[in-house]
């Protein structure tokens, strides 16, 4: 096939640190590319994703930004013969194109707003213009109003490699933006309550300075520590090493692709019950869910007894990245008529 894949335009494909979405992307290039499809890219000018770049001309969410790549994108695909257009960026950068029959799969990794979803619909042609969500959670707020399946997300089993022992006394880790809704300091009140060493990785958002200097920082110590944002390589070895990862998220989490990261490096996940966080968590086999802090401090308790090895093998039966990317396949063959949905 002959398909067009749309990132937004702040962070290249793949991502040297953090940027959970482009890294989705380069992983269906890498296995599309490997199958034999001919893929261009629209995203940023420093991607190296193997595979055509169409570099955007703006990189930001400015306006002047917006009416650039919509051009790029549209005068691309009004010449490029694609067999399906995959958007993973904003919705709005498919306005141009909105009206051709080439069909379109919008795939929403966060939060959808609905009222782009329907005007969508009323601008693009009949039966072009389909919907996925990272999980049940997402697709289903779609499904009333529009097309819609779910396709999880899926992590590179080559990239993450598993450890089926750890220490006795392995620490807990924290991995993810350090904001509120990402509950690192609900990581430091289990970490302490369960006696266990935590590290904290990720980069911390200007805007949320003023939460690392007031909640995080005067936690730090021997028992507590920050090393900061991590790449790929330095994110394997402190998942594998890990006792588990903590997902103490105070939002509804949309998929959470860390939490299969870990798992591929057979660490199990802990964490509260919100969003996709009890889709992607096998209860009492890849990890534990709970509503409240005594839940996930019981949790950490009980996390030795899980088997490491079969969360690996689960995440290469469900969540790699080769089987996401068989999947999104069947669906462009079935969004484009060649199979019936």
């Amino acid at each position: 096939m002959k398909i067009a894949l749309t990132a937004d335009p702040e962070l290249p494909v793949p991502p040297q640190l953090y940027g959970g979405i482009e890294r989705i992307i380069n992983g269906l290039i890498t296995n599309y590319t490997q199958q034999g499809h001919d893929v261009t890219l629209f995203a940023h000018p420093d991607s190296t994703a193997n595979c055509k770049l169409i570099p955007y001309p703006g990189k930001d969410h400015s306006a002047k930004s917006f009416i650039a790549n919509c051009f790029t994108i549209s005068k691309n695909i009004l010449r490029g013969n694609f067999d399906i257009v995959h958007s993973f960026g904003r919705l709005a950068y498919l306005t141009p194109v909105l009206p051709l029959k080439i069909p379109k799969l919008m795939s929403y990794q966060r939060e959808p707003t609905i009222s782009q979803v329907k005007k969508a619909l009323l601008l693009a042609k009949k039966n072009s213009l389909y919907f996925s969500g990272c999980s049940n959670y997402i697709t289903n707020q779609i499904k009333p109003f529009a097309p819609a399946f779910t396709v999880y997300n899926g992590v590179s089993t080559e990239i993450y490699q598993a450890e089926t022992t750890v220490k006795t006394d392995a620490p807990l880790v924290f991995l993810g933006r350090i904001e509120p809704v990402k509950g690192t300091h609900i990581a430091i009140e289990i970490a302490l309550k369960t006696q266990k060493k935590l590290i904290i990785a990720g980069n911390i958002p200007a805007e949320h300075q003023y939460y690392f200097d007031q909640q995080i920082q005067p936690f730090l110590n021997t028992q507590i520590t920050y090393i900061g944002a991590v790449n790929d390589e330095q994110k394997n070895n402190l998942l594998q090493n890990s006792l588990a990862l903590l997902m103490p998220v105070q939002w509804n989490e949309p998929f959470g692709i860390v939490m299969i990261e870990a798992m591929a490096c057979g660490t199990p996940v802990i964490g509260f019950k919100r969003g996709a966080v009890p889709e992607v968590i096998t209860y009492g086999k890849t990890g534990f869910y709970g509503e409240t802090v005594a839940e996930l401090i019981e949790a950490v308790q009980q996390v030795h007894l899980l088997n490491r090895s079969a969360i690996r093998k689960l995440i290469e039966n469900q969540f790699s990245d080769t089987i996401i990317a068989a999947q999104y396949l069947d669906l462009y063959q079935r969004i484009s008529g060649k199979n019936s949905i």
